[in-house]
Formats: structure tokens, sequence, C-alpha cells
């Protein structure tokens, strides 16, 4: 019988509800409806609710030399930086002062469109769905003929509404560009790139940008206008955003040594870039774009795709015959090439690197600003060109590439021990011992404070998830696995892919329906196998090497954390011991017989300095850059007409600038906001639910929209958004026959005793009430909780969706398990349940409203985790309970093949114990320890 569903209503709503959150008074969305703007307030402005204290994962034990102000190395130290509000004319405001307002009289209040919906549809066409420009003139065609309209559609035709938005006077930063040529150009003979090729560089004022992302009303409550020293559990130093790591306040103490500097603001400038190709087809359509971002705005800005990163320029490509590719002067001019156009985009700051400037910030204030270079985040190969060293050699230290991890004569590099090097050796014995490039300096050699080494950012992506894990690890095991079973090893890794194709489902789990033996791999493809990878290979390899890779996922989860403190990184440098030791088993296994000496993985050791320095890595990974590179490089070059695409592409990415920053100061200013009865959405919020466990409203305007940045809404990989299934009026008699469970009335029976009789013991089932009224089943519920991490919202929220379901879209069940909280005195897992959810139900028994669950047990096999794999182990239970939040469980395999025809949905049912998958999210890592 078909579901009964909510009817879509055919009428026009208007939109009469809009969100004026307080915290967020940048929000402003509006709703058809008051359950929408429940459902908005909830996913994205509701803060997280004080639960009882769980015992931390990493517990912070202060020695008795510790005051919770830091140590000897650590301890930042000097004139702190409170950027204190100045007038027009530069001189300090008096505390409490309100900031100008802004001068709008002369225009119309959306000028230069005619009223916000001018506006909004301009942005929805042009920014949000990238609408050619004949389809734009078609879509106003059929405007204008529609009745009412007078044949006076909104805009004439696609270059009206371009020409409306090139006139927007907020954003605008101009393209500039300069070009430069080999010393030997207009010469005959030889490869091209020395006498043919001009080499164009386009960029921005990277001034005029860093000052567009200071003044963004957006970033108001995520900005920081000074270093600032952040204490948690037992006055533990914790490191999250930049300004809150050692390196702001270092550069702090350098430019209080003069004093017309004190009172400003400090602006890091974080620079960022990969080379991106555009055209798979023909594979010759490379990029190289460069990103800028002021340090001042938080992590999570960073990580949300948003405004907070912008495009600065476009670097140039020197291309040569493949015969000269490898020739020694073209890499030489290449790197020249590169360090000088970073040079000279940067020219005219240098001013301003020094002397303190007025800058407009977010909250309408005016602040002196100095900037400074700041961390630059790049993959290695990248990394390497820009520390000027030989591949194979540290960015950062001088470690020697035979023994990157074990050199006890490694110094961290700088500008000045490389020139002292130079002076002293020739280049041969630089490349050689010391692994530098002779003859050329870093451009951070050009600015004060700066020195590329110490500024070479830690990369989550290359150097852990797809260096690593993918790239290393994944392929010992494979290469460990060939060299074991031999005749059998193509068996052997079928079953393996079997094994993680069985995997049961989990919200944002990504399904290897074939198992892990595709051929392109994406940074997402090796999150999601790091996921279910250990139960993959448990039994096929030996113990140590399921230590090691246990120990490296321990080291990966910390790391990611969206805030880190110094219990947290203690707990990552043994994660690191723990992986060091265990690794020689490649090297036992004659793997690696020769020594693990490898850049990616010795850049692990680094990662505990660099987090003191520059806060948590998650807010520098290439990840933000490569996100980046899909709506500044990609789109905008599909939306060309390939003729001189170039120029197009910079048009596309001004415009779109000018239309979010538009949008950004109309929000902060209020523009002609009509809330419809606001003390109805007063009345609404202050009943708003405060458990994290909820029914899907079947509201058809909210179940597709997603609040990005604020809220991460985790669902399963293959899926597609829907309507949680409501069934109605039965009792749950039936509800238990219609699930194969006819014993739920009795446990109804009993939970109501229980409910009406705390601590008295259950008698017979006859005398226990009977709800007899009907109820409501539902096919999933929701749990929104916080849970900050690379992967949440802009606000820490995280939202997973628990399904109960005999037939997900009319295929195979759907159960998920939970953790139920138990005791939230006792560490970890010692202190939860594991439960299987088989139905969502709720039932009204003397007038008081019941939501409940029923669930399936696991219990606990031993006393502590897994040695092997450091996950707890459960089995079935087959012989009263707290919030409940989405677990996941994979079977442990055994020793047999897994069956082809097994599949997923069956998992939980196939195998009698499983694995806690703790590293199933992040929620999860710091829950199940």
């Amino acid at each position: 019988m078909a579901t009964p569903r909510a009817t879509i209503p055919l009428k026009y709503q208007p939109r009469r509800y809009y969100c004026t959150d307080t915290v967020n008074s940048d929000c402003q969305k509006g709703f058809i409806s008051a359950a929408g703007l429940n459902h908005h307030y909830n996913a994205v402005h509701k803060h997280h609710t004080t639960r009882p204290s769980r015992p931390q994962q990493h517990p912070w034990q202060p020695t008795g030399q510790h005051d919770g102000s830091g140590d000897d190395n650590t301890e930042p130290q000097g004139a702190y930086y409170p950027g204190t509000p100045v007038d027009l004319n530069g001189d300090d405001l008096p505390e409490g002062a309100s900031p100008p307002k802004p001068n709008t009289s002369s225009k119309r209040a959306w000028h230069p469109f005619e009223s916000r919906a001018h506006f909004e549809l301009a942005d929805f066409i042009f920014r949000q769905n990238e609408m050619p420009g004949a389809q734009i003139d078609e879509l106003m065609h059929i405007w204008a003929s529609m009745p009412g309209q007078a044949g006076t559609p909104p805009y004439a035709n696609h270059e009206h509404l371009y020409s409306t938005i090139d006139a927007i006077s907020e954003g605008d930063a101009p393209w500039t560009s300069f070009s430069m040529e080999s010393v030997e150009a207009g010469g005959s003979g030889g490869p091209s790139w020395k006498h043919n090729d001009t080499y164009e560089v386009v960029f921005c004022d990277p001034q005029i940008l860093l000052n567009h992302q200071l003044s963004n009303p957006g970033f108001k409550n995520h900005i920081d206008y000074s270093p600032r020293l952040v204490f948690g559990e037992k006055g533990q130093r914790v490191w999250s955003d930049l300004m809150t790591g050692n390196w702001a306040w270092n550069q702090c103490n350098e430019l209080s040594k003069d004093p017309d500097n004190h009172g400003a603001m400090f602006v890091p400038i974080i620079l960022g870039s990969d080379k991106t190709t555009v055209s798979v087809a023909t594979g010759n359509n490379e990029y190289y774009p460069l990103y800028i971002s002021a340090g001042n705005v938080h992590n999570a800005m960073r990580r949300a795709h948003g405004e907070a990163v912008s495009l600065l320029g476009f670097l140039s490509i020197p291309k040569t015959d493949k015969e000269f590719e490898a020739d020694p002067e073209f890499r030489t001019f290449r790197r020249h090439l590169f360090h000088t156009s970073l040079e000279a985009i940067f020219h005219s700051m240098r001013p301003a690197m020094t002397k303190p400037q007025s800058v407009k910030c977010a909250d309408g204030h005016y602040r002196r600003a100095i900037y400074g270079l700041g961390p630059y985040i790049a993959d290695y190969p990248e990394q390497a060109l820009l520390a000027c060293i030989v591949q194979g050699w540290c960015p950062k230290c001088t470690a020697h590439r035979t023994h990157l991890d074990h050199d006890p004569n490694a110094i961290l590099r700088n500008h000045e021990y490389t020139q002292l090097l130079m002076d002293s050796f020739a280049s041969h014995v630089l490349w050689q011992k010391y692994g530098i490039v002779d003859d050329i300096l870093p451009f951070t050699a050009s600015f004060p404070r700066a020195n590329i080494h110490e500024l070479i950012a830690p990369d989550i992506l290359h150097q852990i998830i797809k260096g690593t894990f993918k790239d290393h690890l994944v392929s010992w095991v494979e290469t460990y696995l060939k060299k074991h079973y031999k005749n059998d090893f193509a068996a052997v890794l079928a079953d393996i892919d079997r094994r993680i194709a069985v995997v049961p489902p989990f919200p944002g789990l990504r399904r290897f329906s074939q198992g892990r033996g595709f051929k392109q791999w994406t940074g997402n493809d090796s999150k999601a196998l790091m996921k279910v990878y250990l139960p993959a290979i448990a039994g096929y390899v030996p113990n140590e090497m399921l230590q090691a890779l246990s120990a490296f996922m321990d080291f990966c989860y910390i790391v990611r954390q969206s805030s880190l403190g110094e219990a947290d990184l203690e707990a990552l440098d043994k994660a690191l011991q723990r992986f060091e030791t265990h690794r020689s088993i490649f090297e036992a296994e004659g793997i690696h017989s020769d020594g693990i000496s490898i850049p990616r993985i010795h850049a692990l050791q680094h990662y505990h300095e660099a987090i003191e320095l520059f806060g948590a890595p998650n807010g520098l990974s290439t990840s933000i850059v490569e996100s980046k590179h899909i709506h500044a490089v990609k789109r905008p070059y599909r939306r060309s007409n390939k003729n001189e695409e170039m120029a197009q592409v910079l048009l596309v990415n001004q415009r779109q600038d000018k239309l979010a920053r538009f949008q950004a100061e109309c929000l902060a200013e209020g523009r002609e906001l009509t809330i419809d009865n606001l003390s109805l959405l007063n009345s609404l919020f202050s009943g708003l639910l405060d458990k994290p466990l909820i029914p899907q409203d079947n509201v058809h305007e909210d179940t597709s929209f997603q609040d990005d940045p604020y809220l991460q809404e985790a669902e399963d990989d293959d899926s597609e958004r829907v309507d949680a299934v409501v069934q109605l009026a039965h009792k749950p008699s039936e509800m238990g026959q219609d699930i194969g469970h006819p014993e739920l009335s009795d446990l109804v029976s009993i939970f109501l005793f229980q409910q009406r009789n705390p601590g008295v013991d259950v008698p017979d089932i006859s005398k226990c009430p009977k709800a007899i009224d009907p109820g409501y089943s539902f096919s999933s519920a929701v749990a929104t909780f916080y849970a900050p991490s690379d992967l949440s919202g802009a606000n820490g929220m995280h939202r997973q969706c628990i399904h109960a379901s005999p037939s997900w879209r009319n295929g195979a069940p759907h159960y998920d398990c939970v953790f139920v909280e138990k005791d939230p005195t006792l560490p970890g897992f010692q202190g939860l349940y594991v439960a299987q959810v088989l139905l969502f139900f709720s039932f009204h028994y003397r007038n008081v409203h019941y939501p409940c669950a029923l669930v399936q047990w696991f219990t606990p096999i031993g006393n502590e985790p897994c040695n092997n794999t450091g996950m707890w182990k459960v089995e079935h239970e087959y012989d009263e309970y707290g919030d409940h939040l989405v677990t996941h469980l994979i079977g442990i395999y055994g020793d047999e093949y897994i069956p082809p025809d097994l599949h997923y949905s069956d998992s939980l049912a196939a195998f009698g114990s499983f694995y806690v998958n703790k590293y199933s999210d992040y929620h999860a890592f710091g829950l199940a320890f």
C-alpha cells in the first residue's frame, strides 16, 4: 500500500516568515511557513544544550610546573594588539563608541537594482543557477509574455542584467596584469621558452581583497581583531583559529618594537596555490590559480567555501617541448618565474607590512592594520618549489633525504641559514648534502618577518589522507598480500573488496559497491576508505600492521579536530610514536627494506609545532584550495565560449564577488526586510525542541535545503534527500505485527509501568497498563548535535538521519545502530550502550506523549578495545535510556570468504560479532574510545 504523503500545494505561497536570530543577524532567510522557520532555526541557529559532562578522550593532567599559561617554548609574551577602533582620521575612539553609519542616503535602497526582488533574481540567475546568456534572454521573453507583465520583464536581456551587476560598487576589485620573458627573448634557435614566449600574470591588488574580507559584515561574529589565548579544562592551552596560535603573537611582538604600531591590528595573509586542469578531454587547459585569505577570519568560514577565500590571480605556466622538460635550465627559469611573480604581486603591500593603515572591519569600525605574509597552503611538489629545495627533502627542516625521520643533526630551515650555506658551498654540495637549489632565495626573503620554511602549512589532504594512507599504507598492504598469498592473492583481494562492499550503511559513508578497486581516487574516496579499511584487512595481515594503521588513524582523527588542547597534542605525539614503532613491520616484511624516508610521512613530525604556531590544521588544508577551484576556475571556464576564456573567467569571478558582497551588505543593513508577525516568531522560538532527537518534519519547502555553512548534514552517500515517512493511526500491537515483532505491545506495557512507577519491580504483564490509542510510527529521525570538526558546519553543529525502515526506497530494509548513554561519568564506550533501532514510534497514554524506539541491544565483548584495531567489539544480546546518537557497526568477518550474494543490508544479521567503528566519523571517535 502506498505511504500517505503530504499534498504539494499548487497555489503560490509567499515567504512570510524571516529568520531574526540575534546572534546571526545577517541570516534573515525567508520561509513560507512557521514550520519551515522552526526547522531552519533548529538546524542552523539552535545553540547546543549543555549535556552532562563526559570524561574527555584525552584528559589533561597538568604537571607541577604547569600553570595553564604555557611553557618556555610556547608561551606568547609581549605587547597585546587589541585592534583598537579609530575614527576616519586614525585617532583612537573611546571604549564603547558606535561605528560610523554607512552613507546610503543618496542611493535607492537596492541600487543599482530596482528592488530586492530584482537583486534576488539576478543573484539566482547568475551566481546560483549560472544560467547562460541565451537562456536568460529566453526567460525574459517568456516573462514579458505573461499576463499582467505589460511586455516588460525585470531585465531587457542578459546584457542588461550583466551591466546592472557590473554597476555594483561593493566588492569591486579590478584585474591588472604584468608580463615577463626570458632574458634571451627575441633570439633564435633553441627551445621556445627562451626566445618566443611571453608570460603573463593576472591578479588583483591583494590589499583590496584582504580589506574586502575584513570589512565583510557576514564575518562580524567570526573574526579576530587580535591574537587571543584560549584555555580549556584545568587551564590547558587550546588552539583553534589562526589567531590563537603562537605565530600571530610572535609577529605582534616584533611589531611592538615600534611604538607607532601600538594599538593596531595584525592581519595575516594566508596564501594558497595549486595547478588545476579544466578540460579533461584535451588535458591541455591548465590554470595556476593563486588564492588569498585574511587570517583573522575563523577557520570555519574558510572551510565553508564562501567569501573568506578570494581568487587573487593566475600565475603563468611556462611550457616547452618534451625534449626540454627535464632541462635544468628550463626548471631554473620556471622556479625564478614563480618567485618573481609572487614578489611582484605583493610589492605594493610592502609599506603596509611595517606601518599601520586604516581599514574598515566587519563590525563597522575602522582600525589601523599591519599586514604580514602568513601560512602558505600547498601540496608537497609546490612546497619544494616554494622552499627552493630538491624534491625528496623536507621543506621545513634540514633532515637528510635518506633518513628524514631519524636525522639527529636536523634543524629548522630559515633564509639566513640558507644564504650562509650558499656563500660557503658549491652548487653540487648544496644539492646533494643540504637539498638546496642554488642561486635563488624564496620570495618571502624580500618581505619583513616572513620565512617560507616556517610558513608552509600542514596539508591534511595530501600528507595524511591521500599521501600516507592511500598512496603508501594501502599500497604497502596490497604489496604484502601479493607477496604473502601469491597464487591466492586475487581471491584474497576479492574477499577484501566484498568485506568493504557489505559494510552496513551509515550517514555520510560512501558506499564501495565493488570494493576499493577503482582507478581514479579523490580525497573523499580516501577518507571514506579509511573508515572501513581496518576490519576489511583484519585476519589477512599481521597484527602489527593493524596496529600501525590504527595508530595512524588515531593521529589523523586527532589532527582533524577543530580545536586541540595540550592533552590532544600529547595524544597526537603518542599516536605518532606508536605509528613509527609499528610501521617497522613493513620494513621487516621487505616492503620497505631500506627504511622509510618519505617527505609526506616525515611531515607528520612537524604537526605538533604547526598546531602551536597556526592553530587547527583543518583551517589550512589544500582541500580548501581544491574546493575553491570549482567555483573560481572550473565552473567559470565551462560558462565561457572557450575563446580567450581567461578574460571571461575573470569577469565571472568579479561579478560573483560583487553579488555576494552586495548581498552581505544589504542583509547587514536590513534593507526592506519585512517580517510578518514578529510576536508569533518570538513565541515560536521560545518553545523549540531541546532534545537532539526529533522526527523529520514533512514540510516540502524544507526537506531539500541545506543551510551551509552553518550545518553539516550527513546522509547516505548514494542517496538524495527524502521526507521521513510517517505511518498514521496504528496501535502498538499493529505496529509490532507490521515489523515482525508481535511482542511490542507487551514491551510498551512494561515501559508504561516503569515510567509511571519508577524503581518498582515490574509485576505480571496482565497488571501493566495497556496503550490502546492509535500512535504514529516514523521511518527515520534526525539527531542534531554539537560536534565541531572539519566536517561540521560553521557553528559546530552536525545533523545525522537515523533510519528504521523495513523497506528503504522500495528496496532492502535499513535499520541503523545508535549509541545510548548509560553512565556519563564513565569514560568513552564504557558509558554507552549500543542498539539497533527497529522502529521509531510515539503514542499517548492518559494525556502524556511518549516518543519511543524499539531496539535490539548489543553487549560488549571484553572490557577493553581490541588491541590490534583499537575498536571495541560487541555481539547481539539475545536473552530506559538517554539520548540517541547514530553509530556504526562492522562485522568481524572471521576466516571464511564472504559469500558473493551477501547484501549490505543483511550484515547486521549475518555476523555474530561486530567492531564498534569509532572511525565512522569524528563524533564517534570522541565517544567510543
